[in-house]
């Protein structure tokens, strides 16, 4: 069957399954290659259909690389990983089998393999993936000091060897295929049209008493042969010959294989004449729509109220206007905000953005003069504010609340978020949207904000949220060309500033998971095998699903 059909099923089950850690001496690059011809077309056309589709493969690579990048603690040799077609072609080899084992037995002593399977509703690619790095859950980095030589084992769940395949920083190859078996045994159960995920990875990881990577600055342990590059804190060779971005076809799903000398490599280089997106972001709207915008004057009863007291946009030439302030690091409620900021030293003369924290009603307020803004005495209790500066993050597609700025009683002021064009089609697994105006934490903000009409998906721009108290649910919808997915669980929420109105949204507080000794009628083959039932963030999964390890 074709290996590459669609991944549209039933309601079914994930099953998952890594390579058992042993230690081998790496044979040379020849004998590997030796090894992963046997599994190439040895007919003599020019083309061979692809084991994977070409979206499939770039979700796999990107998604790898994401993951990678952002190890804790942090990796000082994580290398970039790159598609390997020999090793696509090993790992369609072996699917073909349908057989629920790491194999070939010859191969597998040279190369790292993780496996998956699943009957039933659509699982992609990239859902496996993710679920193989979830297993940092039960994963502890060990550090230098406990390793005397050999490192311990520091996994606590039933297994860890997938995510540990995944970060091993010297493996910078992967190549992975697809195939539906029409009956495959897993446990001992006869499942059909199952959906084979098979990823071979080269050089291999998970050897026994090493750690998966160097803890450091990212990128200040790269190989020589880097040359010192570094990309999203991977070590990155800038290679000069690249491959044009194709739009997949009936013909990009097919491997290439020309005679040597008819490969023409292309010179990769960005457009001369034309300007970069870098740029193009910039035309958005100014900072008065991103906040509330006041006067010198204004007095923090007067504009802070309910849960929307987060941010002011104060206009210059604050500094010798009439608005009174009282008190010193703590300010009484009547004081104006703007030149609250400058007495404390967050603003000059020139205006800005200020975050106000209120503070509940203080016994006394103390007068001094700073930044030449003289405050006066009050004696009597009164509600409190403190204000802190604004700062500016630049976000990627995939960043959400929960990784950013968490909800912290009694309040959390995010960074002022710049989001770049262009997020409204990155996938779901990557880029996930819960809720319509409540948001899950696990939300990727500036998906999010294009969902919600905060900012235009071909231009990017700035985006301000607030962390505020727990909400239950959210409803899914289609809205700018954003799909979002509904989601009962129990959430915090925060507020989103932009373009003159508030959009809510929603904080998924942490993951659920519950586990339990049995799954229906399965129980007979389960054995000791846990069923995890689970909502996680790290999966990017919204729907509960059955996951088993081997």
């Amino acid at each position: 069957m074709d290996p590459a059909l669609p991944w549209i099923l039933p309601l079914g089950c994930v099953l998952l399954l890594a390579n058992a850690a042993h230690c081998f001496i790496l044979p040379n690059s020849s004998h590997l290659e030796s090894i992963l011809s046997k599994y190439q077309d040895g007919e003599a056309h020019s083309r061979s259909k692809r084991a994977i589709l070409f979206s499939d493969r770039q979700e796999i690579l990107m998604l790898h690389n994401k993951l990678r990048g952002q190890v804790y603690p942090s990796a000082s040799n994580m290398e970039y990983m790159t598609w390997d077609d020999e090793l696509e072609r090993s790992a369609h080899a072996w699917a073909q089998q349908c057989i629920w084992d790491h194999g070939p037995s010859a191969l597998i002593r040279s190369i790292g393999q993780n496996l998956a399977v699943h009957w039933g509703r659509y699982r992609s690619p990239a859902f496996h993936v993710q679920s193989w790095y979830d297993e940092v859950k039960d994963y502890s980095y060990p550090y230098p000091h406990e390793c005397n030589p050999w490192c311990p084992d520091k996994c606590t769940g039933p297994m860890c060897t997938h995510y540990t395949q995944i970060v091993w920083a010297t493996t910078n190859k992967i190549g992975c295929a697809v195939n539906v078996c029409k009956q495959m045994n897993v446990w001992g159960e006869i499942w059909e049209n199952a959906v084979y995920l098979v990823c071979n990875y080269s050089p291999k990881g998970n050897w026994i008493g090493e750690a998966p990577y160097k803890n450091g600055r990212p990128c200040s342990e790269c190989p020589p042969s880097y040359g010192g590059g570094c990309q999203n804190n991977l070590c990155y060779k800038d290679y000069r010959y690249e491959d044009p971005y194709i739009t997949e076809t009936d013909e990009t799903n097919e491997v290439e294989t020309p005679q040597l000398a008819e490969h023409k490599p292309v010179w990769f280089h960005p457009p001369e004449n034309e300007p970069t997106q870098a740029i193009k972001p910039k035309k958005t709207t100014s900072n008065s729509y991103m906040t509330q915008v006041i006067t010198c004057e204004t007095k923090m009863r007067d504009k802070c109220r309910g849960s929307t007291c987060n941010r002011y946009l104060c206009p210059a030439g604050c500094l010798y206007s009439k608005g009174k302030i009282f008190g010193t690091f703590y300010y009484e409620s009547s004081s104006s905000i703007c030149r609250a900021a400058i007495h404390y030293g967050i603003l000059d003369n020139k205006g800005g953005l200020v975050d106000i924290t209120r503070k509940g009603r203080t016994p006394a307020f103390v007068k001094s003069t700073r930044n030449g803004v003289e405050s006066f005495r009050k004696n009597k209790p009164s509600n409190a504010f403190m204000v802190s500066k604004v700062t500016t993050q630049t976000l990627d597609c995939y960043t959400t609340v929960a990784e950013l700025c968490q909800f912290k009683k009694p309040t959390t002021h995010c960074p002022r978020i710049y989001c770049p064009a262009h997020c409204k089609d990155e996938p779901s697994y990557w880029a996930p949207v819960f809720g319509t105006n409540i948001y899950a934490d696990s939300s990727s903000i500036c998906k999010s904000a294009v969902h919600a009409g905060v900012i235009a998906d071909e231009e990017g721009g700035f985006v301000d949220v607030m962390p505020v108290e727990k909400k239950k649910s959210y409803v899914g919808s289609l809205k700018n060309g954003v799909q979002s997915e509904r989601w009962d669980v129990f959430l915090c929420t925060f507020l989103l500033f932009s373009m003159v109105r508030l959009i809510v949204r929603s904080i998924l507080c942490q993951s659920q998971q519950i586990s339990a000794s049995k799954a229906g009628g399965m129980e007979t083959w389960l054995n000791s095998v846990t069923v995890n039932i689970k909502v996680s963030q790290a999966s990017r999964a919204c729907r509960p699903g059955l996951t088993f390890h081997k």
